[in-house]
């Protein structure tokens, strides 16, 4: 509903005084007048009204400037205060870590490599599917790209084939086959289902939202966790995963994600130091002109994290190592001129850490999607590689 503004109160007032008044019989005209000018000068005397929510939370957001945002000085000892504070406001995480005990369900080959749906657990009650996919191309140890599906029907798209059967042959929009992607160039893949998408979608609660990450996100924040945090927890589980298989090279382990994807890889950029490398894809911006500006998915919110930091300071953590950061000319949710100038901010902060040339912004010229062909050349660029 628009903001009703002086004029508009008036007017609305007045109709409402002579509506009345006209019920008083022959003085009705003269009364109404009557009315109408003290409605007049009452409401030349009234502010504008503002009754939207996000008008007050603009407000808010005018005055609040991130207390931990870097401003130069000692970079190293800034990183690891604002990890700290970073990691608290993601939420509390298991104190001790259960036994992957990993399953294998099936392996296939196909032309690109072999395939291979393992489970895991990453935490009591929390088991993890997941593609391994490993590649015809090159000599293991591979290299391995941990790839993260957004909102969507699920990690399924990473590999190409439908999500009830996994074999009916698909194209994933958007370049976002992250699997078959990592096989075509000689990289290892694991492609992991997120909590509250495809197979990790709530079915057990009765009542629940249509909305997938809803409850899980609200249940999450009661228990003094996160959804996010939780997300990025799997992560750390995955690698753990990795570190147990002899065909990858644990030392040479990159994310790769999509959106919401994206965004779970730039807190596990912050949080998780076994990360070698990352290519966050359609995430980045700044908070104020992207999920604070418009409707988005609960699970993007990390209560008082606005005025702590910023995106940029985010993955400004993850300085010195390779980051290629992925953003669409045309994308409405991570607007491209914000995203650009968050850029620069986190430019400031790599080279601070002596590592100027090892963070990159690469704009595909469409929207919100990934940009295999544009993104993985200058990550090899990074890691010199062709």
């Amino acid at each position: 509903m628009a903001e009703i503004g002086r004029r508009d109160f008036m007017r609305r007032t007045a109709a409402a005084a002579a509506l009345g008044a006209a019920g008083t019989g022959a003085t009705g005209a003269s009364a109404a007048q009557e009315s109408t000018e003290g409605v007049r000068e009452m409401a030349d005397q009234h502010r504008e009204f503002h009754f939207s929510p996000s008008v007050n939370h603009r407000a808010w957001m005018d005055e609040i400037r991130p207390r931990m945002a870097y401003d130069g000085g000692d970079v190293v000892a800034w990183q690891n205060a604002l990890r700290e504070e970073v990691r608290r406001l993601l939420g509390a995480q298991p104190a001790e870590k259960a036994p992957l005990n990993p399953v294998s369900l099936w392996k296939r080959d196909t032309p690109l490599g072999s395939i291979e749906k393992v489970v895991f657990t990453a935490e009591p009650y929390s088991d993890v599917p997941a593609y391994l996919c490993l590649p015809a191309k090159g000599e293991p140890p591979y290299p391995l790209m941990i790839c993260l599906q957004g909102h969507s029907t699920g990690m399924h798209l990473s590999i190409n084939v439908a999500q009830d059967d996994e074999i009916t042959p698909i194209q994933a929009p958007g370049d976002r086959d992250f699997g078959i992607g990592c096989m075509q160039r000689g990289f290892a893949a694991l492609c992991i289902e997120q909590r509250s998408f495809g197979e990790r979608a709530e079915r057990v609660q009765e009542r629940r939202s249509k909305d997938t990450c809803h409850d899980a996100t609200m249940h999450a924040l009661m228990l003094g966790r996160t959804l996010a945090g939780e997300r990025v927890y799997d992560i750390e589980r995955s690698i753990d995963y990795l570190e147990t298989r002899p065909e990858i090279d644990a030392k040479r382990i990159g994310l790769l994600g999509q959106s919401g994807g994206g965004t779970v890889t730039l807190y596990s950029c912050a949080l998780v130091p076994r990360v070698a490398f990352a290519m966050p894809s359609c995430s980045f911006c700044t908070f104020r002109d992207s999920i604070m500006s418009i409707y988005h998915c609960s699970d993007n919110y990390i209560p008082g994290m606005f005025g702590v930091c910023d995106m940029q300071h985010i993955l400004g953590l993850f300085a010195p190592r390779p980051l290629v950061i992925v953003a669409g000319l045309t994308d409405p949710i991570f607007p491209i001129d914000a995203a650009r100038a968050a850029f620069a901010e986190l430019q400031q902060i790599y080279a601070a850490a002596g590592a100027p040339d090892q963070c990159r912004l690469v704009v595909g010229g469409e929207g919100h999607r990934f940009y295999a062909d544009d993104a993985w050349p200058v990550m090899f660029e990074l890691l010199g590689r062709t």
